[in-house]
């Protein structure tokens, strides 16, 4: 049995696409261990098929946790046994990288987005230069890899002339509650990361003029300018920040919402051409969403028609568009439907087939 090893910088509990390609692989019988990092507030780890590990660091954030998850990382790495390593993102790569030299394995690389073109990292000169040189000298060492939308598929064989996989961000197939939906208690859901770049300084304010409910699940690097927003607004009963929830909690809540919020700012590349995890999780919800009509999201609704598409994120476009779709009830159902009929191609169960092939060709070059 080949065992396998990835490594992020993430809180284990809560990486899905992690948790869907470690046990994918974990039953098509490799010995799979996915290390990660234990935060002062990580919750015990939820059991998996799979084995996990975490790293627990002194720095919580900014380039001493990076510098110290590398160290640690590398020395935890060098001492195990593996017949291979997939290094997540380039926050990872480094020690995957020199590992698999010294020990001569099989290194992957899995890019869950264009790290380089992150609003946090292009609109800070220094930071840009650091990750960019990290990235030059470790993607084109990485002839095994595969990311998450055409668009860095392509993006990775013109910069470094690798030709990588595309394994997207499909959630596993679940069943939906039954019955009609709670109109009365109807809110808005965002979930994922409470990060820049994902156009929070004008939704939250635009909640200001619209009669519902915004219920943000997640944390990140802006939850403090998040609160002091909704604080600034006086939208405490309007905009509720519930924190992460595991997987599995929210596969049951996000159905009970009305609308799905995928936004993202133009700023950085990373976020034009994204293609993001709750994108399809709200598919599988079977809820419509209003989602920034993006190359890699406007070419999917083109083709399954399951979201209101919108060209900005100012607050008057925000909140003009989620007035209407409340208004519109007519719309809204035709959308819904759509969901549901597309929930039945855009799903984990027929994604994996094409990360089974691709680990098989891995080791068997």
């Amino acid at each position: 049995m080949q065992r396998i090893i990835f490594t992020v910088t993430n809180d284990l509990n809560y990486d899905q696409r992690m948790q869907r390609i470690c046990c994918s692989l974990s039953k098509a019988g490799y010995e799979i261990i996915l290390v990660g990092r234990k935060m002062n507030s990580s919750l015990p780890l939820v059991q998996q098929f799979f084995r996990q590990k975490r790293l627990h660091c002194f720095f919580q954030k900014g380039i001493f946790f990076y510098a110290e998850f590398n160290l640690r990382l590398f020395f935890w790495l060098i001492f195990r046994k593996m017949d291979g390593i997939c290094a997540i993102d380039l926050d990872t790569i480094l020690p995957a990288y020199f590992v698999s030299v010294i020990r001569r394995k099989k290194r992957i690389y899995d890019a869950h987005e264009l790290f380089t073109e992150q609003k946090e990292i292009v609109t800070r000169p220094v930071i840009h230069r650091v990750w960019l040189a990290i990235e030059k000298f470790a993607v084109p060492k990485f002839s095994n890899g595969y990311t998450v939308n055409d668009f860095i598929v392509q993006e990775f064989m013109k910069r470094y002339h690798v030709q990588y996989g595309l394994i997207r961000n499909l959630p596993q197939r679940t069943s939906l509650p039954s019955g009609p939906s709670k109109i009365a208690n109807r809110f808005f859901i965002y979930q994922g990361a409470v990060n820049e770049g994902r156009s929070f300084e004008t939704l939250i304010p635009a909640m200001k003029e619209v009669n519902c409910t915004l219920r943000i699940f997640g944390q990140g690097n802006f939850m403090e300018q998040a609160k002091k927003l909704i604080s600034l607004h006086h939208l405490e009963n309007k905009v509720i920040l519930e924190g992460p929830v595991l997987p599995e909690e929210l596969k049951s809540i996000t159905p009970q919402s009305y609308l799905g919020i995928m936004l993202f700012e133009k700023t950085g590349m990373n976020q034009y051409q994204s293609l993001s995890n709750r994108f399809f999780d709200y598919i599988m919800a079977g809820i419509p969403q209003l989602c920034i009509a993006y190359p890699e999201y406007k070419k999917i609704n083109d083709q399954y028609h399951i979201a209101y598409m919108i060209d900005d994120t100012s607050i008057q476009t925000l909140s003009h568009a989620l007035n209407k779709i409340l208004l519109d009830d007519k719309a809204y159902e035709e959308l819904k439907i759509n969901c549901m009929n597309a929930r039945t191609e855009l799903n984990w169960e027929m994604e994996e087939k094409k990360l089974k092939d691709l680990y098989f060709q891995f080791f068997n070059k």
